[in-house]
């Protein structure tokens, strides 16, 4: 599947072991495509950070997630669209972990979250089924928002051997 190549792309030889080499954003984004698990950082309107786990797909050179439209990681949205997810192993010495900076945009089309509910259900089972009513998905919690993340900044940490790679979007 066709992505959108980063503006740049840069080993930090600071974090680098000597032998690392640039990672590509093509292996980048199937482990983000096939990542399970996410954590999204927010702010919090008094300035507080704010980190909860969750599930994303990936489609069209973004990461989907959803929530409760009165859950914190929303309440922080409406003040500051501003996020990070970070997904990885906790493994010291194998694996590579991700983080994708940009701004959660909500996603209200309802086609496009018909979609997006297809992807949800296809990579997560079907516990994960939403209906697609007025904007948001419709399940057994309730409503839920839906906003896509396309990444700004990406960063990529290999642990064997160690490297940081960052992607910089245009």
């Amino acid at each position: 599947m066709a992505h959108k190549e980063p503006a740049s792309t840069h080993l930090d030889h600071r974090y680098s072991h000597p032998t690392a080499v640039v990672e590509d954003w093509a292996d980048a984004v199937a482990r983000l495509t096939e990542a399970e698990i996410f954590w999204l950082s927010t702010v919090r309107p008094d300035g507080r950070p704010h980190v909860t786990p969750l599930l994303t797909v990936w489609s069209r050179d973004a990461l989907y997630f959803s929530s409760g439209d009165r859950e914190r990681k929303v309440m922080n949205l409406q003040q500051n669209r501003e996020v990070v997810l970070t997904t990885g192993t906790n493994t010291l010495n194998e694996g590579h972990d991700l983080v994708v900076e940009g701004e959660a945009v909500p996603e209200t089309d309802d086609a496009r979250l018909r979609e997006l509910a297809a992807l949800w259900e296809r990579k997560y089972g079907s516990v994960w089924h939403f209906d697609v009513k007025d904007g948001a998905f419709v399940g057994a919690g309730g409503p839920a928002l839906v906003f896509g993340v396309t990444p700004r900044t990406a960063f990529g940490f290999a642990k064997s051997p160690y490297s940081q790679t960052r992607w910089q979007f245009t």
